[in-house]
C-alpha cells in the first residue's frame, strides 16, 4: 500500500478505539462497549444493531420511568402525593372512623377539593388574583398577591372548596393553579357528641377530645412515616350508646332552659366496666365549626371543671364511717343543735334537733351528722380514704382534658369537717361519680373509660376500696334516700332507683354566695343490684312556679335525673319490676320494723336539700 493511500495500515486501530496502553488502563463496561462498536473483527451490521438497540433500551427506560410514576400518581393516596408539600403545607391527612358501641358513624372523612398554586409555573401572577377573586371573593386579595408572587414551589390559596368553585377555577384554565384532594373530619351528629369527640385542625389533626387521643396514641407518628392510608386504619369503637347521648343531651338542653342555668352537665357510667355509655356538656359547640369550642362557656364541666359537690360527698363519708368497723346502721349522731368548732357553726339545713340514725343523717342529710363521723375516722384516716377513692389525684381517661382536684393545703380538723359534706374540696364530677360507683358496685373502684370494655376486662383493672358488706349498706341508704328522702323525685317506677342530692354554694370572690349553687344528683339502678350510675349537674339554677322559691337539688336535678332514667332505662335493656318490696326488706334482707320504718314518715315530708 502506497503513502498515498487513505485506508488505514492493517492491523492499526480503528480511528474511534482506544490505543492498546489506553485499553488497559480504561473500566471494563467500557472496554466491553468499545468491544462492541468499534472492534473491527466485528460484523459491520452487528454493529449498528448494537448501537440500535442501546439506543432503544435508553429510549425504553425513560418511558418505562413514566409510565411507573403515572401509574403511582393514580393509585396512590392523595395524602402520599402531598408529601412533597412540607412544613406548614401539610395535607390533611386521614384518620379512622369514630363508631358509638352499636357501630353508628361519630366521626368520619369525607374527600374534599382544596386550591393551591406552584407560583414558579405562574406566567402572570395579577391576572391570576383577579380571575380567582372573581370566582372567589372571600380571598383576601393582599395575602394572595403575596403567595403567588412569592415565587415558592408550592403554596395554599383555600383548603376545602366546594365543588361548584372547583370546576369553575378548573375552567379557567391558569397554568400553576391546582387542586389536591384533601380528607375533611365531619360529625354527622354534631353538637351532641362534641364533648366526647373533640375536633380537628384544618390538616385533620386532632386538638381536642378523642380526636387528641387519637394523635397520641400513634396516628401521628404513622401519619409522619405515611403508614396510615385510608384502607389500612381500624374504626375505634366506643363505649357511648348514641342513642342514649341523644336522650341524655335532650333532656339536659330542656333543663338548662327550664332553670334557666348557666350551664347543664350529665354523665351515664356503667358501674361494673366503668365504661362511660353517655356525655353530654350544655352548652356545647359543633365539631364542624371547631371556633365555637373557644368560648369559655362551653368547656366540658364533667373532666375539666372542678366543683364542691354538696351533699353528694356524704355519699363517701357514711361509705367511711361503716366501712371502717366504727359505725353501723344502728348506729346513731347527736344532732340535738348546731354544732361549733371555733368561730364557725355548723348547722343543718333540715334540722331535726334530735339525736339521728345513720340511716336519718343520710335521708335528712345532716351536715352535723356528717361531720361527726369525719371527726370520728381522724383527719389522716379521712384523707387516706379519700385518695384510696380516687378523689385527691387527677383523673386520667383517654379525654386528654382533664383537671387537678383543688385540695386543702393545710388539711386540718375543719377541713375534714367541711370536706365531709362536700364543701372545701373540687373534684371534677366524673371523679366523684367513680368513687360513689366503687361504694354501690360491690366495692371496686374503675378508672372510667370511653372505650369498649368487658366486665371481665375491667375486674382486672380494678381495686378493691371497701368491704363488699359496705356496699350493700350503702345500695340501702341509696335507695332508701328516693323511697323517703331527697331522691323521692328521681324515683322512676319499675326501676328501683337510688340516689343522692348534692346542693353547694358556689364561692363568689372568696366567700360562698347564697342565691349562687351548684346542684346535682347522682342515681344508681336498679339499687338492688346496680348497673348504672347517673350523674346530673345544674350550675346556678332557678327557682321554678312549681319549686316554691326554692332552687336546691331536690327540686331541679332530682327531677332531671327522673326524667333521664325514664328515657334511657330501656335503651340499656333494663326491664322494669313492679311492686317491689322497701329497701330494708329487698337490699338488706330484714323483716319487720327496722330503721326505714322509723324514719319513713318524719321524711316524707321533708324538701330536699
Amino acid at each position: 500500500m502506497t503513502p498515498s493511500d487513505p485506508r488505514p495500515a492493517t492491523g492499526s486501530p480503528h480511528p474511534g478505539a482506544p490505543h492498546s496502553g489506553e485499553a488497559e488502563q480504561m473500566p471494563w463496561h467500557r472496554r466491553v462497549i468499545q468491544h462492541l462498536l468499534y472492534d473491527r473483527s466485528i460484523d459491520r451490521t452487528r454493529k449498528a444493531r448494537a448501537r440500535i438497540g442501546l439506543a432503544a433500551l435508553v429510549f425504553a427506560s425513560i418511558y418505562a420511568i413514566i409510565a411507573g410514576r403515572l401509574v403511582l400518581y393514580a393509585a396512590v393516596p392523595d395524602t402520599h402525593i402531598g408529601r412533597r408539600v412540607g412544613g406548614s403545607d401539610a395535607v390533611a391527612t386521614a384518620r379512622p372512623d369514630i363508631l358509638d358501641r352499636n357501630g353508628e358513624i361519630l366521626a368520619t372523612d369525607l374527600k374534599v377539593p382544596s386550591l393551591f398554586a406552584e407560583p414558579r409555573r405562574l406566567i402572570d401572577a395579577d391576572e391570576a388574583v383577579e380571575l380567582l377573586t372573581a370566582v372567589m371573593p372571600d380571598l383576601d386579595t393582599h395575602e394572595l398577591r403575596e403567595r403567588l408572587g412569592s415565587k415558592r414551589g408550592f403554596a395554599w390559596l383555600k383548603r376545602e372548596i366546594s365543588p361548584k368553585q372547583q370546576k369553575e377555577i378548573h375552567r379557567l384554565g391558569i397554568p400553576g393553579v391546582g387542586f389536591l384532594k384533601e380528607n375533611k373530619r365531619v360529625y354527622p351528629n354534631g353538637r351532641e357528641v362534641s364533648h366526647l369527640i373533640g375536633h380537628v385542625n384544618v390538616d385533620n389533626q386532632g386538638i381536642a377530645g378523642l380526636e387528641k387521643y387519637l394523635d397520641s396514641n400513634g396516628l401521628a407518628d404513622l401519619h409522619r412515616a405515611g403508614f396510615a392510608s385510608d384502607r389500612q386504619q381500624e374504626p375505634l369503637r366506643l363505649s357511648v350508646d348514641l342513642r342514649v347521648q341523644h336522650a341524655l343531651h335532650d333532656e339536659l338542653e330542656q333543663a338548662y332552659a327550664r332553670y334557666r342555668t348557666k350551664a347543664a352537665a350529665g354523665v351515664v357510667l356503667d358501674v361494673n366496666t366503668g365504661e362511660i355509655v353517655a356525655l353530654v356538656s350544655y352548652p356545647d359547640y359543633d365539631p364542624n365549626n371547631p371556633k365555637e369550642a373557644l368560648d369559655p362557656d362551653r368547656i366540658n364541666r364533667l373532666t375539666t371543671g372542678v366543683f364542691e359537690m354538696g351533699s353528694t360527698f356524704k355519699v363517701l363519708t357514711l361509705g367511711m364511717a361503716l366501712d371502717g368497723g366504727k359505725f353501723s346502721l344502728n348506729s346513731t349522731v347527736d344532732a340535738r343543735g348546731p354544732m361549733h368548732w371555733g368561730r364557725f357553726k355548723i348547722h343543718d339545713s333540715h334540722a331535726q334537733n334530735r339525736t339521728l340514725t345513720l340511716p336519718e343523717v343520710f335521708t335528712y342529710s345532716s351536715n352535723i351528722g356528717a361531720a361527726k363521723l369525719a371527726l370520728a375516722v381522724g383527719v389522716e384516716g379521712h384523707k387516706a380514704y379519700l385518695r384510696k377513692m380516687g378523689q385527691l389525684d387527677r383523673l386520667r381517661t383517654e379525654l386528654p382534658e382533664s383537671a387537678e382536684p383543688i385540695v386543702p393545703k393545710r388539711w386540718g380538723e375543719l377541713n375534714t369537717i367541711t370536706i365531709s359534706f362536700g364543701h372545701g374540696l373540687s373534684v371534677a364530677p366524673l371523679q366523684a361519680l367513680m368513687g360513689i360507683a366503687a361504694l354501690v358496685n360491690g366495692g371496686w373502684l374503675i378508672r372510667p373509660t370511653f372505650l369498649a370494655r368487658s366486665e371481665e376486662e375491667a375486674k382486672k383493672l380494678a381495686k378493691r376500696v371497701i368491704k363488699p358488706e359496705t356496699s350493700v349498706a350503702m345500695r340501702y341508704l341509696m335507695r332508701l334516700n328516693a323511697e323517703v328522702g331527697s331522691g323521692r323525685k328521681a324515683n322512676v317506677s319499675g326501676y328501683y332507683v337510688g340516689g343522692k342530692t348534692g346542693t353547694a354554694e358556689k364561692v363568689v370572690g372568696g366567700r360562698y354566695a347564697h342565691n349562687k349553687l351548684l346542684t346535682d344528683f347522682i342515681a344508681v339502678l336498679p339499687a338492688d343490684k346496680p348497673r348504672y350510675a347517673v350523674l346530673i349537674m345544674l350550675d346556678e339554677p332557678h327557682p321554678t312556679s312549681d319549686s316554691y322559691g326554692f332552687a336546691n337539688a331536690g327540686w331541679n336535678a332530682a327531677p332531671v335525673a327522673g326524667k333521664v332514667i325514664a328515657r334511657i332505662a330501656p335503651l340499656l335493656g333494663l326491664q322494669p319490676r313492679f311492686d317491689l318490696p322497701p329497701a330494708d326488706q329487698l337490699i338488706l334482707g330484714r323483716g319487720g320494723r327496722t330503721a326505714s320504718a322509723d324514719v319513713t314518715g318524719s321524711v316524707r315530708s321533708s324538701h330536699g336539700h
